[in-house]
């Protein structure tokens, strides 16, 4: 009864081992992603708007096309946000990937010795 109860032990050190250093890995890979997006390949993150019609035109509704200011702005503030949402991800990823990664392998380490 006690070696099945070592393996499932071992096998549960393994698995949130192998688990946590995944997480960091995603977490590292995304951190990476955003570091080139931002200063290498800087058109990775450019999304192209299309013109568009309105689908039907109501002759009391007035419809109102945004400016190129204000559609610039919002361009801008769109990709920051996308990019400190991939960062909070990719850190918070990284922040509880770690830990896990870390306890888990001295476990697995110290069944070994």
């Amino acid at each position: 009864m006690s070696s099945a109860v070592e393996w499932v032990k071992k096998v549960y050190i393994y698995l949130f081992s192998a688990i946590g250093l995944v997480i960091v890995i995603i977490g590292a890979v995304q951190l990476i992603s955003l570091g080139l997006k931002t200063w290498i390949l800087t058109k990775a993150d450019i999304y192209y708007d299309y013109p568009y019609k309105p689908a039907s035109v109501d002759k009391e509704v007035e419809i109102t096309q945004p400016t190129e200011e204000e559609l610039a702005e919002y361009r801008k503030n769109d990709l920051s946000s996308r990019r400190q949402r991939q960062a909070s991800t990719a850190i918070a990823m990284i922040i509880v990937g770690s830990p896990l990664f870390l306890y888990h392998w001295r476990l697995a380490k110290r069944e070994l010795a």
